[in-house]
């Protein structure tokens, strides 16, 4: 089932990049539901689809949502992985997106400069 899971994931992804990001949406929803019950919300894997899941909002405009999901994701990441992983990083980084997106500049700089600083340090 987890490898399944992986498969839906990468064709999520590939549908987004090919433009069907409407696809990419319902395949990611369903997906990080079916994550979240079988691995849990917190593990590596699930917080990945809740980003592509995020990233698909994004582009189908709903940046609200985005911002939702990003906020409760990077807390997780926090949470699980710590401040300075990787993947932390690059959630912090998507949630950045969604702030200035929605107008908010300047919280959407000190999250990019706290990302840029934690990346320098760390890669």
């Amino acid at each position: 089932m987890v490898l399944t899971l992986t498969s839906a994931h990468n064709l999520a992804i590939d549908l987004r990049q090919l433009g069907h990001v409407q696809a990419a949406r319902e395949l990611d929803e369903d997906t990080l539901v079916r994550r979240r019950h079988i691995v849990g919300t917190d593990h590596f894997s699930t917080l990945t689809t809740a980003n592509n899941l995020a990233m698909d909002l994004r582009e189908l405009g709903d940046v609200q949502a985005a911002r939702e999901l990003d906020e409760d994701t990077l807390a997780r990441f926090r949470r699980v992985l710590g401040e300075d992983h990787p993947y932390t990083l690059r959630s912090a980084s998507n949630l950045a997106m969604d702030l200035r997106e929605l107008g908010e500049a300047q919280a959407a700089r000190e999250l990019d400069e706290d990302t840029l600083a934690r990346r320098r340090r760390v890669l």
